[in-house]
């Protein structure tokens, strides 16, 4: 039995696959942290429009990679114990599936066990603007227990870069596990401070 601490890492095909990249790149720095990555489809052609890195570069950042198809993996069973897992981004399609308990593919059974074990489900949703039918499912993915983390930048920590962004807000979600990273630019005393004058 592995001694260290398992999440599962999940690439859908809406645009900001650098956020699940940023998570992966992140996580193979915490060495008690195992992943388990799954990539749609539609995530591999996100990979090749917005990145310069190949699909097989963005699997071997994964500790263990899944097929979308797999439904009988490992990470499809309540047994196997993990953190939770990040959907990152999270496409409408599969918030959809999320929030309906609609299996039929290993990212979206992956979810619905960690929801039914009351683990974490975090869904970094990329769409906007958003319509009535997005926030009733993500009312609905909410009730499931799942927490809708929209990436949004943050600016107190004063980003000089889009790197920057995307790693303060990768780091805002890995806190969501317990999973604290010297990255991120926490909310001080001194920065209120500032931010009066």
């Amino acid at each position: 039995m592995t001694s260290k601490r398992r999440i599962i890492i999940a690439l859908t095909g809406a645009s900001g696959v650098v956020y699940g990249i940023k998570a992966l790149t992140l996580l193979r720095r915490v060495e008690d942290i195992e992943t388990h990555l799954i990539i749609s489809p539609a995530a591999a052609r996100t990979i090749a429009a917005e990145t310069d890195m190949s699909l097989d570069e963005v699997r071997a950042l994964g500790d263990r990679v899944y097929s979308h198809r797999d439904i009988g993996a490992s990470i499809s069973s309540g047994s196997f114990v993990t953190l939770g897992m990040l959907v990152a981004p999270c496409s409408i399609k599969t918030l959809s599936g999320i929030a309906n308990s609609y299996n039929d593919d290993l990212i979206v059974r992956a979810a619905d066990v960690c929801l039914k074990e009351r683990r974490r489900v975090v869904l970094m949703l990329r769409e906007t603007p958003l319509h009535g039918g997005h926030i009733e499912l993500m009312a609905k993915a909410d009730r499931c227990g799942a927490i809708i983390m929209p990436p949004a930048p943050a600016f107190y920590s004063k980003p000089l870069t889009l790197d920057d962004v995307v790693t303060q807000t990768v780091g805002r979600s890995l806190d969501l596990f317990d999973i604290r990273m010297a990255v991120v630019k926490r909310w001080t005393e001194e920065q209120v401070a500032a931010s009066d004058n």
